[in-house]
């Protein structure tokens, strides 16, 4: 089956306000940038967005910040952006703060069809506010659910035709988990081969679970902060 799709705009033409979307990336280590560039120009707002971080001012999901298209930002780390504290401090963006490892979990239980474990994380904190709580073996933990999204957003090093993705080292982080949680998932990658170019051994998401992919373009690949040691 062939799933290949123009571009990003192609790819995202049934989103619509309102819509909870997942993110893959790490900082700014492998998002779907050409994804976040349609969803500006879509103009769709009132989004809830899933991601471990809320991208940088000018940049990755600081995009959709500035253009005030995220109604609420389900995230881990957002240390690094001028305007998504500016919203939170004035009440603009409703944001669930999550640690980091409970934000993977509730993702990875989605993709395996789990609704719900207990972690320890949070117990004692405001995280634990309205959760069911239980103790196993002497230790209190929390009631988790797992996060599903009406849309995965994942971008891939390489992948076929059919759906298949090989990520590249670290750039897998949340995406593999994404790309099973979402109702639909749509991939972005830097190379688009024929069906039988991967060697099965690398793949690390199988075509079952991704419906849309294209070939994207212009990928910056930034950082969040360059670090260098001063010469002496």
């Amino acid at each position: 089956m062939n799933k290949v799709v123009a571009n990003a705009a192609a790819a995202l033409h049934d989103i619509k306000d309102g819509a909870t979307i997942m993110l893959g990336g790490f900082g700014l280590c492998g998002i779907p940038e050409n994804c976040i560039t349609a969803l500006v120009s879509k103009e769709v707002k009132n989004l809830t967005c899933i991601s471990n971080n809320a991208g940088v001012d000018e940049f990755g999901l600081g995009l959709l910040l500035k253009t005030r298209q995220i109604k609420k930002m389900m995230s881990s780390y957002v240390g690094e952006n001028e305007e998504f504290e500016r919203q939170l401090l004035s009440g603009e963006l409703e944001v669930d703060l999550i640690p980091q490892g409970t934000l993977a979990t509730r993702i990875h239980m989605a993709a395996m069809g789990i609704p719900a474990f207990f972690t320890p994380a949070g117990v004692g904190t405001e995280v634990a506010n309205g959760k069911e709580q239980r103790n196993f073996n002497g230790k209190e933990y929390l009631m988790e659910y797992a996060l599903h999204a009406d849309f995965a957003l994942v971008k891939a090093w390489k992948g076929d035709t059919m759906g298949n993705l090989v990520f590249r080292k670290t750039t897998r982080n949340f995406s593999t988990s994404m790309a099973k949680a979402g109702t639909i998932t749509i991939a972005e990658v830097e190379e688009l081969v024929e069906p039988g170019k991967l060697d099965a051994d690398d793949i690390h998401v199988a075509g079952i679970y991704v419906h849309r992919i294209f070939k994207g373009a212009h990928y910056e690949k930034r950082i969040e902060r360059r670090t260098v040691q001063i010469k002496k």
